[in-house]
């Protein structure tokens, strides 16, 4: 019941404690054995090398006022292919400090509101935005070519601050959903 609340899945809550300084709670979570000693690249199942640095947190959706930290050890594995990482774990992506559910938040909440009120509400750093929404794009475009049924394009220059700034913007014309974007003409 407690991960179902945190938005994690395949995942074992060991405990909760609660943290005064912080003002919030740690949870005390670790993978599903199936889920244990994966490559974070490929998920194939790998041999362990080491124990990592120990344990690490993830920061997750905050409860009401206080905070949620999940933390875990993070041992690192071997791949084959992929050389050695620290192993996959189902709550958060590769390189990330935040659950899942928490940066799908953030990326959402981009597209509503500029990345200053957002980092103010989330208690989250101006730059940590930028690259949350960077992994989750990274990895939507990964499960989804953003040409696939496009027929018709429109591409626009638009300009922004001073100095002759400009922004090259590629829209789907039919659904006028962004396909790309990059600075310059």
């Amino acid at each position: 019941m407690v991960g179902r609340s945190l938005g994690v899945e395949h995942t074992v809550v060991e405990r909760v404690r609660v943290n005064e300084l912080e003002r919030g709670f740690v949870v005390d979570v670790r993978p599903y054995s199936k889920c244990q000693n994966l490559c974070p690249t490929c998920l194939s199942p790998c041999p362990r090398y080491d124990a990592g640095s120990g344990r690490r947190s993830w920061r997750g959706h905050d409860f009401g006022l206080a905070t949620v930290t999940l933390e875990a050890d993070a041992p690192r594995v071997s791949c084959a292919e992929h050389g050695i990482h620290v192993a996959h774990v189902p709550w958060a992506r590769p390189g990330s400090r935040f659950t899942r559910p928490f940066e799908d938040q953030v990326a959402w909440f981009v597209t509503k509101t500029d990345k200053t009120t957002l980092a103010t509400a989330l208690r989250i750093a101006w730059r940590t935005v930028g690259d949350i929404v960077t992994r989750v794009c990274d990895e939507q475009r990964a499960l989804r070519d953003p040409l696939d049924g496009v027929t018709r394009i429109d591409i626009d220059e638009v300009s922004y601050r001073k100095g002759h700034r400009y922004l090259t913007v590629v829209v789907d014309h039919d659904t006028g959903k962004l396909i790309w974007a990059a600075p310059g003409r």
